[in-house]
């Protein structure tokens, strides 16, 4: 049976206390990708009760992600999108949810993006990456900014870090490791990045700045 939101809310305060726990449900975050990266910080984030997120994503979900994305083999052919809410919606259900099954370019970037307290930037392609991180900085300066740069490969997980690049700019994992000349793409490696950039997105909101 699901809890009610009342005992659902309870039991996240106890955990985070009242006033940290208003921040993360009264925030909108926005996940551009929806990958390893991206499926994981999107659960990260439902699970600590952020209030609202946009998923966005052009892709669907193939047997290929298996390995490393939050996704079910009875998802193989949905968009990442819808199956990404549907398991979000499994864990944490009063979970407000916005999803947009299309591709981020610079034209359509700020109208995706505008209602986000912070953007999570979870693409595999260094030019996805770039285009999103400089259009952040430059026409959106009040947004705060999470990103990727490494997490590819089997070194050691202790090099994956959380840097702060700029006033609202987090960039998380080894600064080396490059996903598309990789030999290893782990789940494992992934989901620690996901993990730093989701634990830079609760520090912001509890507005501990520093990385």
């Amino acid at each position: 049976m699901i809890p009610g939101w009342k005992e659902w809310r309870d039991a996240l305060c106890q955990r985070h206390g009242e006033k940290l726990q208003r921040k993360f449900e009264t925030a909108t975050v926005a996940v551009c990708g929806l990958g390893g990266m991206g499926s994981a910080i999107s659960i990260a984030l439902a699970r600590a009760g952020i209030g609202k997120l946009i998923l966005i994503d052009f892709d669907r979900v193939d047997v290929t992600n298996l390995h490393r994305q939050q996704y079910k083999a009875d998802q193989i052919g949905m968009y990442k999108t819808e199956a990404m809410k549907q398991n979000l919606l499994e864990i944490a259900p009063y979970l407000e949810t916005e999803t947009h099954a299309v591709r981020i370019t610079e034209s359509n970037a700020e109208d995706l993006l505008g209602a986000a307290d912070i953007i999570c930037e979870a693409f595999d392609s260094a030019e996805a990456k770039a285009m999103l991180v400089n259009l952040v900085l430059e026409k959106m300066p009040s947004k705060y900014l999470t990103a990727a740069s490494g997490m590819a490969g089997i070194d050691s997980a202790n090099t994956i870090k959380t840097r702060r690049i700029a006033d609202r700019f987090y960039l998380c994992g080894d600064q080396v490791s490059d996903v598309e000349n990789a030999s290893y793409l782990l789940s494992s490696r992934v989901m620690l990045c996901a993990a730093h950039e989701a634990h830079a997105v609760l520090r912001i909101l509890a507005e501990e700045f520093d990385a």
